[in-house]
Parts: C-alpha cells; sequence; structure tokens
C-alpha cells in the first residue's frame, strides 16, 4: 500500500511517496505554481502520481502554530484539502501535524553541506519526506 505525502504552500507543493510496504517515504517531486490561487495543473499533476503510485491515502501537511492554533497557512491548507477530497473521493485525506517538518528539512539538508540555492530548490520536497515519514511512524509504532 503506498502512501502519499504533500507538503502544500502558496508556489509549491512538494510530493514524497512510500515505499510498497509503508515504510519509509522518499521525495518524488516539487510541483510548482505561478499564482497561489492556481489549481488545476496543480491537482491535474497530482492525478498522474495518483495513477502511477496508486496511493490509499494522501497525507497533507497541516500547519499548526507552535501553540497548537490555527492561523491563515491553516485554512489556505483546508481549502486545498477540500479540492484533493472532491478531486480524489476514494482516497482517504489525512491532515498531518506539520510543525517543525521545514525546520528538520532544512537542518538535515545544511548537515548535508548543500549550498543554500540546492537546499531552497529542493526543500519543500524534503519537508513532504518529513510529514510523510512522521505519518508512517506513527502508524508503524501500534
Amino acid at each position: 500500500m503506498r502512501i502519499l505525502g504533500l507538503d502544500y504552500g502558496d508556489k509549491t507543493i512538494g510530493v514524497a511517496v512510500s515505499d510498497p510496504l509503508g515504510w519509509t517515504a522518499q521525495g518524488v517531486e516539487i510541483i510548482r505554481r505561478d499564482n497561489p490561487g492556481e489549481y488545476k495543473k496543480s491537482l491535474k499533476r497530482l492525478s498522474e502520481l495518483a495513477e502511477e503510485y496508486q496511493p490509499e491515502v494522501i497525507v497533507m501537511g497541516y500547519p499548526k502554530n507552535l501553540d497548537n492554533s490555527e492561523g491563515e497557512r491553516c485554512i489556505k491548507t483546508k481549502a486545498f484539502a477540500e479540492r484533493i477530497e472532491r478531486r480524489f473521493p476514494n482516497i482517504e485525506l489525512v491532515l498531518w501535524d506539520e510543525r517543525f517538518s521545514t525546520i528538520a528539512a532544512e537542518r538535515a539538508l545544511r548537515e548535508a553541506a548543500l549550498s543554500h540555492e540546492k537546499r531552497k530548490s529542493v526543500i519543500d520536497k524534503m519537508a513532504a519526506v518529513h510529514i510523510l515519514q512522521g505519518y508512517l511512524d506513527s502508524r508503524n509504532r501500534g
């Protein structure tokens, strides 16, 4: 069973996928948008990825504030999540607390001694990996 992980942002969506056994997350790509309100191309690409990987679950990072409150980013994320649910009614959608996922991804990339430009080009994909891996780890503990 495959699971897709998404790190949704205004200009990009980082995408990760689990291995078939649901143990590890690997980065797939970054879907880029010219306009934060443009969803058609993003949803089309997600449809292609869903066709390729046949996920049973999509885990989408949910950017709560550090105090556990929900801000503007949560509202935007929920709006996109609703579009995903309409587009993929047979795939379960999980909103996953993504606090610290971008920080963890940035730290890992810095430790790998990647330049600032290279980190910037892959950070969203790595954040999707951290989101998905956190979800996988929580499932595999139980």
